[in-house]
């Protein structure tokens, strides 16, 4: 079993009967719904929402009940996985693009678990470039302000094609060397006109969980 499995093992075992969960996404997100799979598969109750039209219909798929948005008023868990993760527990997260809606959902549950492998922990945040969900109207203007910021932003492409998001956006992957301040930054980022979301989360993971290669798991609390 690989780290990021056992990571998930472990955060599964937090989910109880009537839980609203939210669902990440990503290939670590991807091993965190298959173990609830096996959950609701033993008999375990629970509503999701997810983060993505593809986390969603691996859901679906597994048998796992995905419920609207309209029809709940909170969530009271969400587990996904991150890019990088620092020592107060700051996270970059966004390289699967779903950074805007994987923020709306961490800001809207009780308790935010997330799930690494041990390569994901750093002193501080920066190595990974940090993605930034932008509007695609005069994104050139946006990308130039994004710049003025510091960093070298590079529009995201897949498979030979500007990458859109499921909200219909495009990415920038901005290469900021160290970000000694992720809360200062974050302010600026959202006060660009055309920047819908960025991927720096601040203050809102409660508990890592960091799978090793070794076969063992440890825990941060913030």
């Amino acid at each position: 079993m690989n780290a990021k499995q056992l990571a998930a093992e472990q955060a599964v075992t937090h989910l109880e009967h009537d839980m609203i969960v939210g669902l990440g996404t990503g290939t670590t997100a991807y091993h965190a719904i298959q173990g609830i799979a096996a959950r609701v598969k033993e008999g375990l109750r629970i509503r999701t929402v997810a983060s993505s039209k593809q986390s969603e219909e691996l859901a679906q798929q597994l048998g796992i009940p995905t419920v609207p948005f309209a029809s709940i008023d909170g969530i009271d868990l969400t587990i996904d996985g991150a890019d990088e993760v620092d020592e107060s527990l700051h996270l970059i997260k966004g390289g699967g693009g779903a950074l805007l809606r994987e923020k709306i959902l961490a800001s809207n549950s009780a308790k935010l678990i997330i799930i690494v492998d041990e390569s994901k922990l750093v002193r501080k945040l920066g190595q990974f470039p940090l993605p930034v969900e932008i509007t695609p109207f005069a994104y050139e203007l946006t990308m130039k302000q994004v710049r003025s910021l510091g960093c070298n932003p590079v529009l995201r492409v897949a498979e030979g094609k500007t990458f859109v998001t499921d909200n219909g956006n495009f990415i920038l992957d901005c290469a900021f060397g160290v970000i000694d301040h992720p809360a200062e930054l974050s302010v600026k980022l959202l006060a660009i006109p055309g920047v819908a979301e960025h991927g720096l989360f601040v203050n809102m993971a409660d508990t890592v969980i960091i799978g090793s290669s070794e076969g063992t798991v440890r825990y941060l609390q913030r």
